[in-house]
């Protein structure tokens, strides 16, 4: 186990990643390249420096606190930026932020902590997501074991992208995993996600073999997964995998776009809407039908 990793966010009162009120830690890094993804920070596993240009001053004081003499009003993330984070500390609106930062095991759970309360009454706990969560093992195996031993239940939100030996260990040790699908077509899943679904489903096996506590999430991204074959194909797989207790339907949206922006990429724009509720609803009938517990969202 490892006693330190890179966190993107800490988020309390999360009611959208587990039963009761949850805090999420964001474990930063995902091999995947989702263009969808809704925490495209979460990507690359080194911290990042993001800016909101309609915040900018232009008041300088990122310039003044920068000890690389690289910051300035622009882009925010300069060539030759060391990402120190002095700029984010000094900037007096919050134009720039650090997008990662190293913490302890403790400095996680200082956090965590504070909140205890909320899940006794809850039933909630700690999630831990991502990106990728199983980009940094040691580490999430260091936090689901001090949360065993401070008696906080535990979910893992993962792709199932680890070795399998891997997964399985940290997997056992969270109380709920919440598995992403996305496509059950190897060819189609390597075109948007970048990866090979093998290793995604061979891992989903294995964890219904030892796990009990499973549920699934599909991202709806229309025109990419929302076909009835696929889908239809996605609920099979569900409902034959031991461990599956319900299956979550997550409306595609558009919260990607800006935030590729602060982090000074372009992004394709695109002309998908988010599903209608009818359409999310005529989606779920084809898990129900599958004798599968479907809710639409988180």
């Amino acid at each position: 186990m490892i006693d330190r990793g890179i966190v993107f966010n800490i988020q309390k009162y999360s009611i959208s990643d587990g039963p009761g009120i949850r805090t999420t830690v964001f474990l930063k890094g995902c091999p995947a390249s989702c263009w969808w993804c809704h925490n495209p920070e979460s990507q690359a596993p080194a911290p990042e420096m993001t800016l909101v240009e309609g915040r900018c001053l232009s008041c300088g004081e990122c310039a003044r606190a920068c000890p690389h003499g690289t910051a300035g009003r622009g882009q925010g993330r300069e060539a030759a930026c060391l990402i120190c984070g002095r700029c984010a500390d000094a900037c007096p609106t919050g134009a720039r932020r650090l997008a990662g930062t190293e913490m302890t095991v403790a400095d996680v759970f200082a956090a965590l902590l504070k909140d205890r309360i909320f899940y006794e009454e809850s039933g909630g706990g700690a999630t831990f997501s991502g990106g990728e969560p199983l980009c940094q093992p040691g580490f999430l195996k260091a936090l689901l074991a001090g949360c065993r031993e401070r008696g906080i239940r535990t979910a893992v939100d993962t792709g199932g992208f680890a070795p399998r030996d891997q997964f399985l260990e940290v997997a056992t040790a969270a109380d709920l995993i919440l598995y992403d699908l996305k496509l059950m077509d190897a060819e189609r899943h390597r075109a948007v996600v970048g990866l090979d679904n093998r290793m995604v489903l061979d891992n989903l096996a294995a964890l219904g073999a030892v796990h009990d506590t499973i549920w699934i999430r599909i991202p709806i991204i229309p025109g990419v997964n929302d076909d009835r074959a696929n889908l239809e194909a996605t609920a099979a797989l569900a409902a034959r995998t031991p461990g599956v207790r319900q299956v979550n339907l997550l409306p595609y949206h558009r919260t990607w776009h800006g935030k590729l922006r602060q982090l000074g990429r372009a992004g394709a724009d695109d002309a998908i809407a988010t599903p209608s509720r009818e359409r999310m609803e005529e989606l779920a009938r084809i898990f129900r039908a599958a004798g599968l517990t479907t809710i639409i969202g988180g």
